[in-house]
């Protein structure tokens, strides 16, 4: 039978005039430490999720935990020393990421309903205690944003994912929002080009030419449906029409192959080894895909990659800096989180 509880007894709706926004960014994550024990604990959860290795199976799971957790912490820790903020004991990614989400917040401080904070997609701040936190601070409504320019399954569909894990466990949820991917969007290209055009004024070369390095995936990936390819493609496109350049002044490679598959080409280093032996003696590399300088930018490519194209015969490289919390990344970012806050402040 069912039992109707009185009107009168009903605990009331509690609206608040203090509900607030909440502005959450979100980049990929970083070890907590640099040692084996810190990176075996972020690659874990990093390699574990079915987003960036869709095959799951047994014999994965074997690799991962008999092998490359054994043997890829060690190496991989070292490469973290090489970059590692040891003032604040943390990767440059967190340090950039908490500048990102500070600056913002004092650009939006006229609005004091709007909460900024950030989070990591792996390792911490977690992107739980992020929604946890906005929640606390009265928040009812969420925007997310993925710092991803171009949108692919293993980074910004992966972040949508743990969010709605998060959620999922809510009895009371909040109203949420996620930005698009802004791989053309005019702020971001704009800000690329004056990064570039800056850059290459303070250097006591002129490079040959640019390379516009992103983040490779599995070409399976593609071939199933991801936009990823393309959208790196637009934007690259869309940076040549801004400098004037053609192809073969700025070139597009794919960067931080992993395992055996085919992965998206022209691979980065085989590009650095090929254009030092065919002449080319100047070079400087950008790297759209991504918001945050980190290991991928400030290790592989400004070193790997440097150390590839001198010994190969080059003589002069220089990776220009991501937009990071510039007052032109800062631009992009801020232009992004009020566009998508429309209709909430």
């Amino acid at each position: 039978m069912t039992t109707v509880a009185p009107i009168e007894t009903a605990k009331p709706l509690l609206l608040s005039s203090r509900a607030r926004v909440g502005v959450l960014l979100v980049n990929l994550g970083t070890p907590d430490t640099a040692d084996a024990p810190g990176v075996r604990v972020y690659l874990k959860e990093f390699l574990s999720d079915a987003r960036v290795i869709e095959d799951q199976g047994l014999i994965w799971k074997v690799v991962l935990n008999g092998i490359i957790l054994r043997t890829r912490p060690r190496a991989k820790a070292r490469d973290y020393l090489k970059i590692w903020n040891t003032e604040k004991n943390e990767s440059p990614l967190k340090t950039i990421t908490r500048s990102q989400s500070d600056k913002l917040a004092a650009a939006l401080s006229d609005r004091d309903h709007v909460v900024v904070d950030w989070a990591m997609r792996y390792g911490n701040p977690s992107i739980r205690s992020g929604i946890d936190g906005l929640i606390a601070r009265g928040c009812d409504r969420i925007l997310a944003v993925p710092l991803y320019p171009q949108y692919s399954a293993p980074t910004s569909a992966t972040v949508c994912d743990e969010v709605f894990r998060v959620l999922s466990r809510l009895r009371s949820q909040p109203t949420l929002r996620v930005t698009p991917p802004y791989y053309e969007d005019e702020a971001y290209i704009e800000a690329l080009a004056t990064s570039i055009e800056t850059h290459l004024a303070s250097l006591p070369f002129k490079p040959e030419l640019i390379v516009a390095s992103f983040h490779g995936m599995p070409k399976s990936y593609v071939d199933k449906g991801d936009p990823y390819q393309g959208q790196c493609v637009a934007t690259t496109e869309a940076l040549r029409r801004r400098l004037g350049m053609d192809e073969t002044k700025l070139l597009l490679t794919f960067q931080s192959r992993f395992g055996f598959d085919e992965w998206l080409q022209p691979y980065t280093d085989k590009t650095m080894e090929r254009l030092a032996k065919e002449g080319v003696r100047s070079i400087a590399v950008v790297t759209p895909g991504f918001s945050a300088d980190c290991l991928e930018t400030l290790e592989e490519i400004a070193q790997e990659n440097a150390e590839i194209f001198e010994q190969n015969g080059g003589e002069h490289f220089s990776a220009i800096p991501c937009l990071n919390d510039s007052e032109p990344g800062m631009d992009v970012i801020r232009t992004l989180v009020l566009r998508e806050l429309q209709g909430w402040i």
